[in-house]
């Protein structure tokens, strides 16, 4: 099958409108929810940085993101920006 340019648009289009990072699933992150469970509501994090027992996590950029602070591998606080 060929691949044509409108088709690899669409494509590219279709995988970008598919992010986990919603308001929706936002909503599903609590206090608590272990640090593997996240990731698999929202995919692996962009970026984490570990600081004295606290793995503060970030999905996204700074037009759109939701951060959370995990502590023993659970939630303990977390944010969002920005989200649809």
């Amino acid at each position: 099958m060929k691949i044509t340019p409108v088709l690899l648009l669409g494509l590219v289009l279709t995988l970008l409108g598919c992010s986990k990072l919603t308001l929706e699933n936002y909503s599903k992150i609590t206090v608590g929810m272990p640090y593997d469970e996240v990731t698999h509501l929202i995919g692996p994090p962009d970026r984490c940085d570990d600081v004295m027992g606290v793995r503060s996590c970030q999905w996204g950029d700074e037009k759109r993101s939701i951060h959370v602070n995990f502590v023993a591998g659970q939630v303990l606080l977390f944010s969002s920006s920005n989200l649809k």
